[in-house]
């Protein structure tokens, strides 16, 4: 069975090449059929090769597939093959397993769009290039997925290209991400010069073997991966992009920038794991960088008052959360969190998407209200999911993970005080913002009219992921509930344990720590409650207060991060952009122009249409043509 790893990229890859050549001859039920239909089967033989795998491990926990060499230059030859690990069955599992979800969802949402199988060929192409990323067995491989996820998110962001904002959207994801990628391919170089190689398990055991713990080589090829990883997962200093990246359809925001492509980074870092443990500075860096960006993030999804946007930020801090735990080496945690994030915060965004949908088009949160009777399954469903982004205490999945990610921060050997009272905070935050939403979206008086209902299609997909938002979190229980940790068993194969600090370890595990998590949750649902369901008014007008407001404000706008970069980075590349515009390189390509069309017209002009003239030139050149021969 694990001979057919190669059919999972390929079928979405081949379901892309189907709709771009029958593009015209399709109808939409043809595109949705073949769009939806290759994630489902990709899905399927995901389902049987990773059940194989788990069921019967190969010899070293891990298969490699080698279907060709790519190029092979002086001693340098990558192979187009694929590595399965239980870092990669995870991954994979949500990519194909989510992505399908999304797809079915996306028959019914973008029905009436006319860009219909323009749509499922971005996502296609998407979904393939995102598991030859998570399948790659070496970093060349890694990184044309990588630049493939990043050219469809272009697409898809900027999918509705007829309004300027939301190509404008598009446009900032590409360039901001792409200071990221810079750093990533950097570091490939310097990997590649130092190490020789760029297949990820012969890289990590050269590094082992050739740098010792603290190498400035060993740090700099960190800092550049780490580079890579923040700007594809958003975090901070390059989270700008993903906010404005709500201006593509619901389903975008669901597959691309919630539940995979901003994964991306965290599942570098998670791979390449020996890198990091070799440069603990780097990881430090990790751990900070996740921390403040959970917390930035958190802030900013407080105030928010478009859905999507809320949700966006939402999405940023919970990867905070994820890098958290890498920075703190407890790898197998921030897999769990990635694991249980992509099934509550797709099923936010979906519900989301028919939330709008249903309301004509409205985003703003304080024009809805009063839903919970108009669309049920969408209350209930929605809920769970904010629930699980809440980590509502044992019955969420998020509740799980998160627990696990505050227990490290506070009691591996690389936690701290600071970064565990940052987490606290931010389960705080998080738990606040995520109610927030259910109050003022589904309580309250009604302000919009509902025109639409969700029909099978998209409501299967939702109901689907509100039972996982649930009952993925039982595959790893903390020790004080049992400890049944089928997940961690898994990710032991692949992943180091994480080391317990000798001092808190004991009390970061124990059921005390969790009964802290627990009154923060609880406590920031409850604050939740009162601040916008019987105090809203107040609320209200405290956040309109003129002590309040310009804070708000701040928080509003991201901090203020796009309005920094605006001022040092993108006005003055526009006023050397417009100083520059006459360079002498113009007018060196305005010459070579200006000696053509010259020499157009100096030939031209010979061409008058007389016989007489045309015959005499010929003759005078076989003459000098002769008279060269015979003087030569």
């Amino acid at each position: 069975m694990l001979s057919l790893l190669w059919l999972i990229p390929t079928l979405p890859a081949a379901g892309f090449v189907l709709l771009v050549l029958l593009d015209r001859r399709l109808g939409r039920a043809g595109a949705a059929w073949i769009g939806a239909g290759s994630v489902g089967l990709s899905a399927v033989v995901a389902l049987l090769v990773c059940g194989s795998f788990i069921a019967s491990p190969p010899a070293g926990d891990a298969y490699r597939q080698v279907l060709w060499t790519w190029m092979d230059v002086a001693g340098f030859a990558p192979a187009i093959g694929f590595y399965l690990d239980a870092v990669s069955v995870v991954w994979v599992l949500v990519i194909t397993c989510v992505g399908f979800l999304i797809h079915l969802y996306s028959t019914e949402h973008m029905e009436h769009d006319e860009g219909f199988t323009r749509f499922f060929i971005y996502m296609n192409l998407f979904v393939a290039s995102m598991l030859v990323l998570v399948l790659a067995d070496n970093l060349l491989l890694l990184y044309l997925g990588w630049e493939g996820v990043g050219l469809c998110s272009y697409l898809l962001i900027s999918f509705w290209q007829r309004d300027p904002q939301n190509v404008y959207s598009g446009r900032k994801a590409f360039i901001v991400t792409r200071v990221g990628d810079t750093a990533l391919i950097a570091g490939l170089f310097l990997l590649f010069t130092q190490l020789g190689t760029l297949d990820i398990q012969p890289l990590l055991h050269a590094a082992e073997e050739t740098w010792a713990s603290g190498s400035l080589v060993a740090v700099a090829a960190a800092l550049l991966i780490l580079g890579g990883a923040v700007g594809k997962s958003a975090q901070v200093p390059l989270q700008t992009w993903l906010p404005d990246a709500m201006a593509g359809p619901s389903p975008v925001s669901a597959l691309i920038h919630a539940a995979t492509m901003v994964t991306a980074g965290v599942y570098l870092i998670a791979r390449t794991n020996i890198l990091f443990d070799l440069a603990p500075d780097a990881r430090l860096i990790v751990a900070i960088v996740g921390t403040a960006t959970l917390l930035i993030a958190g802030f900013s999804a407080l105030v928010q008052h478009d859905l999507k946007r809320a949700l966006a930020y939402s999405t940023i801090s919970q990867i905070g959360y994820m890098f958290l735990a890498l920075g703190v080496a407890d790898w197998e945690a921030g897999v769990f969190h990635f694991m249980t994030h992509a099934f509550f915060k797709a099923l936010l965004f979906l519900g989301a998407g028919v939330i709008i949908e249903a309301l004509a088009d409205e985003h703003d949160i304080f024009k809805m209200g009063g839903l919970r009777r108009e669309l049920p399954a969408v209350f209930w469903t929605f809920t769970i999911g904010a629930a699980a982004l809440a980590a509502l205490p044992f019955v969420t999945n998020g509740f799980y993970s998160k627990d696990l990610i505050i227990a490290a921060s506070l009691g591996s050997v690389d936690g701290s005080v600071w970064l565990y009272v940052g987490s606290l905070v931010g389960a705080f935050l998080t738990a606040l913002y995520s109610f927030r939403l259910v109050w003022l979206v589904f309580f309250g008086h009604r302000r919009t009219e509902v025109t639409r209902r969700p029909r099978w299609r998209q409501l299967v997909p939702l109901w689907v992921l509100a039972v996982f938002s649930i009952v993925a979190g039982f595959v790893w229980m903390p020790v004080w509930l049992g400890g049944f940790n089928a997940l961690q068993k898994l990710l032991d194969t692949a992943l180091p344990e994480v080391e317990w600090s000798a001092s808190l370890g004991h009390f970061a595990e124990s059921a005390g720590a969790a009964l802290i998590t627990i009154a923060v949750v609880l406590g920031g649902i409850g604050i939740s409650y009162l601040l916008w369901m019987p105090w809203r008014q107040g609320t209200h007008a405290l956040a309109a207060s003129p002590a309040v407001r310009p804070l708000a404000a701040f928080w509003l706008g991201g901090w203020g991060f796009d309005w920094l970069y605006e001022r040092i980075f993108v006005r003055p590349v526009k006023w050397f952009a417009h100083w520059a515009r006459h360079d002498l390189v113009d007018y060196v390509v305005g010459g070579i122009a200006w000696l053509n069309v010259a020499g157009w017209r100096t030939l031209s002009a010979g061409q008058t249409g007389r016989l007489r003239a045309y015959v005499a030139v010929a003759g005078f050149g076989l003459v000098l043509v002769l008279a060269v021969v015979v003087l030569r």
